[in-house]
């Protein structure tokens, strides 16, 4: 049948990827998450064990018909249902299909009234016949698939069924042959086959080929095929509008709308439990080639990605453009179950690069992680813990960063979308940059919209977070933007922090000595004495750093150690020609461990750590 963005004519590409990456072997699990017509799921039946979903029920049943048909079928039936069909007399039949569907009793002119009453008869008798246990499930399954498939030949619509042609189609009003459904012979293994929200079904199972296929245009899979839904369920339902078309709205797919596909397809590559995960995309889909390989790149091991373009024909309606530069996309990933998370702000000193580094030094078991000078909270949103503190003195990068994990995804991308169109920001576009900048500043402080310093960030020079002394922001206007890398960041960054359980706090860092215990870890970030950055300087509205300052900080340390409470402290011992000799000296007297970081991209500092426990 005609189905928008059929894979039939690209398995050949699919077949590449599985036999390049060594994954043509039987025993494996294939999961086809957007089966539709079941044609790749179809494909591989002899080669995978196979689980299959979509979230529309007729795709549901192709499914069930074309991966777990029996041979020697109607046994019980005793006799071909598809030769009594094409027979038998139904020209007396008035049914659902018949009364709004066929210009007999209505206005629409999806089918003949001959081919409506065929249909009817057919599909009234299906139901009759699984009621009276003459058929099986999977054959009442198998005989609506292939009716659904046999009215594709009939359909009086250019393709797809959101609306019918005002004129008949010449192979519209032939008479309709009742065919079964193609389908390779039976193999013993009963595919999984689900009727769910993928978002859903991706949490339930786990296997080791996930295949995407999801939709890639705005246009709604499920308002295009609700005739073969109705057809499929048969359930008398509410008609609305000269289309005649049923309630979709709860299979209304996010993969078919700009922010939310995003944020969607973020959480399914994050939930997915498989060891290799193939999608199959456009390159007139909503997601740009950009985003997809940094998601895949933040959930997959990046040295296993691989990207593939070839030219494939367009599918058209009378919506889609007359474009001539029309590529389908495969990316590749072996999953990486361990990914590193990073915050959506560019923070001065973010930890970032050393995640991995900090990790392999840390306790395994951790109740509560005090993240007390957190910044942009790169480390804390990558720790296991059953509880994370989050704290840092700079109040407006809290609320912001609070903001986010409390925020709802979906609106925020809106509000960001509808901003940067508003204001017509640009990469290095000053204008616009000050007039954003301008609102945001002469707005009361206690009113100052979040949301809008987020662009201010992303927008401003280096994205540095710069204050002056009246909490007005006053960076210039920079090279950078909002673009999907940061997307990817800001949406995984929220649903990760959703996800644990994350305290936010602005305040000196001593008052959290009295809630600190034994089985809590305290990993610290401070500013460099040696190093001072322009956000601590204490010109910006914030309290700056200084000896008095980084005196006060070890006593606090000394305090966590006479308590048995394990810590990290972040630091650099020398810079260029200077040496922080309170630090030195104090690790020193206390004998703690010292472990140097020795990447050399961090600007040639000595990045340490010190610890008050033995690793």
């Amino acid at each position: 049948m005609r189905y928008i963005g059929n894979k039939s004519k690209v398995l050949n590409e699919i077949d590449n990827i599985i036999y390049k990456k060594g994954l043509n072997k039987k025993g494996l699990t294939f999961f086809d998450a957007f089966t539709g017509t079941a044609t790749v799921a179809h494909h591989y039946k002899s080669k995978y064990h196979l689980l299959a979903n979509d979230n529309l029920y007729f795709s549901y049943i192709i499914a069930e018909a074309k991966l777990n048909s029996k041979s020697n079928m109607f046994k019980k039936l005793g006799f071909d249902p598809f030769d009594y069909f094409n027979k038998v007399d139904t020209s007396e039949c008035v049914g659902f299909i018949t009364k709004n569907f066929a210009p007999v009793l209505s206005d629409r002119m999806y089918f003949s009234d001959e081919n409506a009453r065929f249909i009817d008869f057919i599909r009234q008798t299906i139901n009759d016949w699984y009621t009276a246990d003459k058929i099986t499930e999977n054959e009442k399954y198998f005989l609506i698939a292939s009716l659904i498939e046999s009215v594709s030949k009939v359909a009086n619509v250019a393709g797809v069924y959101g609306s019918f042609l005002k004129t008949w189609d010449p192979r519209a009003v032939k008479r309709m042959i009742y065919i079964p459904i193609d389908t390779e012979p039976y193999v013993d293994d009963l595919a999984e086959i689900y009727n769910d929200d993928i978002l859903n079904v991706i949490k339930k199972v786990k296997g080791d080929i996930l295949y995407l296929d999801p939709p890639y245009t705005k246009n709604q899979y499920s308002s295009q095929y609700h005739l073969l839904e109705t057809i499929a369920l048969y359930d008398n339902p509410i008609l609305k509008g000269k289309t005649g078309a049923r309630d979709m709205r709860m299979y209304t797919s996010d993969f078919s709308r700009e922010g939310n596909v995003h944020i969607a397809f973020e959480e399914l590559i994050a939930n997915a439990n498989f060891k290799y995960i193939i999608l199959s995309y456009s390159s007139d889909g909503i997601m740009s080639k950009e985003y997809i390989e940094s998601i895949f790149k933040r959930y997959g091991k990046k040295e296993t990605f691989e990207f593939v373009k070839f030219s494939y024909r367009q599918y058209k309606n009378s919506k889609a453009e007359d474009k001539t530069d029309h590529c389908e996309y495969l990316f590749y990933i072996e999953k990486d179950f361990n990914p590193k998370y990073a915050s959506p702000l560019n923070f001065i000193g973010g930890k970032h690069d050393m995640i991995d580094f900090l990790k392999s030094y840390m306790p395994k078991k951790i109740d509560t992680f005090y993240d007390l000078f957190a910044g942009g909270f790169n480390v804390g949103i990558n720790v296991s813990a059953d509880k994370i503190v989050y704290n840092d003195i700079n109040f407006k990068v809290r609320e912001l960063l609070e903001y986010i994990t409390n925020a709802d995804m979906k609106d925020f991308y809106k509000y960001i979308s509808s901003t940067i169109v508003k204001f017509g920001l640009k990469n290095e576009d000053k204008e616009s940059y000050i007039k954003l900048r301008d609102k945001y500043n002469n707005t009361p402080i206690d009113k100052r919209d979040c949301r809008d310093l987020f662009l201010l960030i992303m927008y401003g020079f280096q994205q540095q977070i710069r204050f002056n002394s009246k909490l007005d922001y006053n960076n210039p206007v920079g090279q950078a933007g909002f673009n999907d890398k940061v997307l990817d960041k800001l949406i995984s960054f929220a649903r990760i922090t959703k996800q644990k359980k994350v305290f936010y706090y602005s305040e000196d860092y001593e008052r959290f000595l009295d809630y600190i215990t034994k089985e809590d870890f305290v990993y610290i970030d401070p500013p460099y004495l040696i190093t001072l950055g322009s956000y601590n300087d204490g010109k910006r509205g914030f309290n700056g750093w200084n000896e008095k300052e980084e005196l006060r900080l070890l006593k606090f340390l000394d305090c966590l150690n006479k308590r048995h409470i394990k810590f990290m402290l972040s630091n650099v011992l020398t810079h260029k020609d200077k040496t922080n000799k309170i630090l030195k000296e104090w690790i020193e007297n206390n004998n703690f461990t010292i472990i140097k970081y020795d990447r050399k991209a961090r600007g040639n500092r000595a990045e340490i750590i010190v610890l008050n426990y033995e690793v």
